[in-house]
């Protein structure tokens, strides 16, 4: 293989043997092509991230939160960080004045806010175990969490206090201290009180940490976080993440930036929106934190978040892609909605400065005209200080990547990596629009290779190196709580199995392209990797989603999508259909016009005659986490998704063996 310009090898493929599969070269960041980046002295666990920035930067301020005033919202008011850690030592007294000693299990839940902040920090100040408890997951999922991780003390927003009561009867064999970010009602206490549990408010909290006690000693390979996963099948896996691999992260995420000349430093603002109880979040806070920078946080209200954007003005907003695809559709319609003119100059600028972003020019001086007289206005829709969107948790679409790097003034960079391996593995670089669609190289702390997978026909050893993404390093997690056959089912002689199936690019990028679970056989024999086929259906412009399901019982697949409202009911229209929505999505026309539509793209992606959707029902609510369909990170729950529309796939199958 030739070399490549961000990765360098550091060991040789290893060919097929004794029924193995191949194994493609090790790689790692060229910019650790001397080593990985030696660890930060001093900084030998997550309470040292926090209390070497306070010793640093005791007046930067650290935790903002908009206040409310005569029943509105106003600025952001802030907590220094010297402020943040004296309420940390009094929350961490008083978490081990309730009896809590080190390696106790804390559980976290609520949406973010700078209590959350403060309770983790107590936790990673007295060497317990933070367990954040997933805001979306349900309290089915929180009474597992709580017992699996045996949580004895339990921090909760005001108004999740209702919710964590319902899992007392099952859980209060260990839960036995429940904390409010607010208040505490009166019927509150007397149902807790009736099970021989303690409850307090925030504020009567605080009051029991007066005494100090001492700090114990913390060490890297200590666990500071069971970090609980959304899996698409069975109870949630509890991650296990220890101190090191965050300090390492950290190290490694410090070298990539200061090598791609993007650094953080203690003028950084975050906008705090993306759920703590997710390593993605967990891991951009640390790290800000790390600088002294500063983390301002949403009311949690996703149709007032640009709001808070515009009062916060963050320099670096990291998102899911539906965030993105949000913030690309609301300007797609603004720009229709304006003059000829209007929309004729947006679109000659944007010609022009993606010609010469493509031709290699930074997009800072791509087109400087055009940033001033045309982009500017979307820049200021971001509070106008943007210098980094950090996109994660889920592939973002290359026509909205591409549309987002040119109009936002910005870096628009996409991450891949996996709670078990600490977040993040993989980032983009900036300015580098040969990355487009890909998650970018290593970061600078970890190994990488490919792993063959012939069942699928990926080779890791071709001229295009297709494969399992396999990483090693100190980034990696400890195991799955109390699962360790889960564990030694994904941790192979060092090396983490992530189940994503990727393909090196010829930069030395990473493209994520498919998923080696989601596969299964047809009755005649034939392999379909089912998440690959969905990224090419997804290419077509008229749908927002495509769920595509088969088995070993049928020859052929059929699928699930959700139809753009826009589309067609505007097809609809130019084709004398009448109806609304939820009708046309049950029209006979309709359905075959978006069945048309999917065998064009896969025709022209030159999917085999097997991988063509043979039918299509078309739902007009969107596939959501309130029906179970979804994961809180938009990952499809198939099983879920098959049980939700049985009737559906049967009556599908039924016509298609009729015919």
């Amino acid at each position: 293989m030739p070399p490549k310009k961000f990765i360098v090898q550091v060991e040789p493929a290893v060919p097929a043997k004794d029924g193995r599969p191949s194994i493609g070269p090790v790689y790692r960041s060229v910019f650790a092509k001397d080593g990985f980046p030696a660890p930060v002295p001093g900084l030998e666990s997550c309470w040292d991230i926090f209390r070497l920035a306070v010793e640093k930067y005791p007046n930067n301020p650290m935790l903002g939160t908009r206040e409310f005033v005569n029943g509105k919202h106003g600025k952001y008011v802030w907590l220094t960080y010297k402020q943040v850690y004296d309420k940390v030592i009094r929350v961490g007294n008083a978490i081990r004045a309730c009896g809590v000693e080190p390696e106790g299990r804390c559980g976290i839940y609520g949406a973010n806010c700078a209590e959350w902040v403060m309770s983790m920090e107590a936790c990673n100040a007295h060497g317990l175990y933070c367990v954040p408890l997933y805001d979306t997951l349900g309290a089915d999922a929180i009474e597992f969490v709580i017992c699996h991780a045996e949580v004895t003390i339990a921090f909760a927003e005001e108004k999740k206090i209702p919710e964590l009561l319902k899992v007392i009867p099952k859980a209060g064999d260990h839960l036995k201290t429940i904390v409010s970010f607010g208040k505490v009602t009166h019927e509150q206490r007397e149902q807790v009180e009736k099970f021989g549990l303690a409850i307090h408010s925030w504020n009567e909290f605080l009051s029991l940490g007066d005494k100090n006690i001492e700090l114990p000693l913390k060490k890297k390979s200590d666990v500071c976080t069971i970090m609980y996963t959304s899996g698409t099948t069975g109870d949630p896996k509890g991650v296990r993440i220890s101190n090191n691999c965050m300090v390492t992260l950290i190290a490694g995420v410090n070298r990539l930036l200061d090598s791609a000349n993007v650094s953080l430093n203690t003028k950084d603002v975050y906008l705090s929106f993306l759920p703590l109880a997710h390593i993605f979040d967990r891991l951009i806070e640390e790290c800000f934190i790390n600088h002294g920078a500063s983390i301002g946080f949403w009311r949690g209200d996703v149709k007032l978040l640009i709001e808070d954007i515009a009062e916060l003005k963050p320099t670096i907003f990291c998102a899911v892609p539906r965030v993105l695809d949000r913030i690309y559709s609301g300007l797609q319609q603004k720009i229709s909605a304006g003059s000829v003119i209007k929309r004729k100059l947006f679109n000659l600028a944007y010609s022009h400065k993606s010609h010469n972003m493509k031709a290699g020019k930074e997009h800072s001086k791509a087109s400087p005209l055009s940033d001033k007289i045309v982009f500017s206005k979307v820049k200021q829709g971001l509070g106008g200080r943007v210098r980094i969107i950090l996109s994660g948790g889920a592939p973002l679409a290359p026509h909205v990547e591409a549309y987002l790097k040119v109009v936002t003034c910005a870096h628009v960079l996409q991450g891949y990596g996996l709670t078990e391996t600490c977040g993040g593995s993989f980032v983009s670089m900036p300015n580098e629009m040969d990355m487009l669609g890909t998650v970018g190289p290593p970061v600078p702390n970890l190994d990488a290779r490919l792993v063959s997978v012939p069942e699928m026909n990926y080779d890791a050893l071709s001229s295009k190196p297709q494969g399992e993404v396999c990483i090693r390093g100190d980034v990696l997690f400890s195991g799955y709580h109390n699962r360790e056959d889960l564990t030694k089912e994904v941790l192979v002689d060092g090396w983490f199995h992530t189940g994503d199936i990727g393909e090196w690019q010829p930069d030395g990028s990473m493209k994520i392209i498919d998923r080696k679970k989601n596969i299964f056989k047809l009755s005649q024999g034939e392999y379909v990797a089912v998440e690959n086929l969905e990224n090419v259906y997804g290419l077509v412009p008229d749908i927002d989603a495509v769920w595509v399901y088969g088995n070993s019982f049928e020859s052929c697949l059929v699928g699930v999508v959700n139809p753009n409202k826009q589309a067609i009911e505007h097809y609809a229209q130019s084709h004398n259909i009448s109806g609304d929505f939820d009708s046309l999505c049950e029209n006979p026309k309709i359905k075959e016009y978006i069945l048309g539509e999917l065998t064009r793209i896969g025709k022209e992606r030159k999917l085999k005659s097997f991988e063509l959707v043979k039918a299509v029902h078309l739902d007009p609510v969107p596939f959501d986490m309130e029906r179970d369909l979804l994961t809180p990170t938009f990952k499809k729950k198939r099983p879920q998704m098959l049980k939700y529309y049985q009737n559906v796939i049967d009556n599908m199958y039924k016509t298609i063996n009729k015919k």
